[in-house]
């Protein structure tokens, strides 16, 4: 499954400000679907107040009378609760784990967000094939609807969207590129004399194992073993 299959469904919504802040989550992680079902009276202003640059979001969004027709063309349904019942879904996913799922399906599939303050009602989530739920402390277990639909997005994101580098994002060394390091730096004591015993093989299993633990980037690795260089040479 691809991100353009998601569609992010808000049922009963009533709060115009989360339903723009809703839109720029979703632009952030690129999802682009936004699905409303027996939506209350919504104020524009305020939704372009929250959306920020995400207002195409709202201008493609689809709006439905009922949540039957809102997902009625998707293959799979997931419906989004921290109530647990008896007669209420007994399957549910975490955000992480529903996106690894997800990706290995085939789509559409919707999320269903449910109302703020009473979140998804029974008949609803009756519509939807399982739920998922947010891990969060039971003192505080609900959720601002915006921000639910930004932790499903943003896990969506990392499951289906192949990752590209950032500059300066942090990647620890190989196992070769540490032994590598370790060589150099070994190699360099041995012509400064510094193994007066034979111990250069456990040195270098300690530095190894070291060097991993600290989780050094390659450029740092660089960064140390040059230091060693140069100070062999005073």
């Amino acid at each position: 499954m691809q991100l353009d299959q998601i569609k992010i469904v808000l049922s009963q919504v009533s709060e115009a400000g989360n339903v723009g802040a809703a839109c720029r989550a979703m632009k952030n992680m690129g999802l682009s679907h936004l699905r409303l079902a027996s939506a209350l009276p919504l104020v524009l202003e305020k939704i372009y107040e929250r959306a920020v640059n995400a207002w195409d979001i709202w201008e493609k969004a689809c709006q439905f009378d009922t949540l039957a027709e809102a997902t009625a063309d998707c293959s799979i349904v997931v419906g989004t609760t921290c109530r647990r019942g008896h007669k209420r879904k007994s399957i549910s996913m975490t955000p992480r784990d529903l996106a690894s799922w997800l990706a290995k399906c085939e789509g559409p599939a919707a999320i269903v967000f449910g109302n703020e303050r009473t979140g998804l009602q029974k008949a609803e989530l009756e519509l939807c094939n399982f739920a998922s739920h947010i891990p969060v402390t039971h003192e505080c277990p609900s959720l601002n609807l915006s921000h639910a639909v930004q932790l499903y997005a943003y896990e969506l994101f990392l499951a289906m969207q192949q990752q590209l580098p950032v500059k300066g994002e942090w990647t620890p060394m190989n196992q070769t590129e540490i032994s590598a390091l370790v060589g150099t730096i070994t190699d360099t004591l041995t012509n400064a004399g510094f193994y007066k015993y034979p111990n250069r093989e456990y040195q270098s299993r300690f530095l190894h194992d070291v060097i991993a633990r600290a989780g050094l980037a390659e450029r740092e690795g660089r960064y140390l073993g040059d230091i060693i260089v140069k100070a062999t040479r005073i």
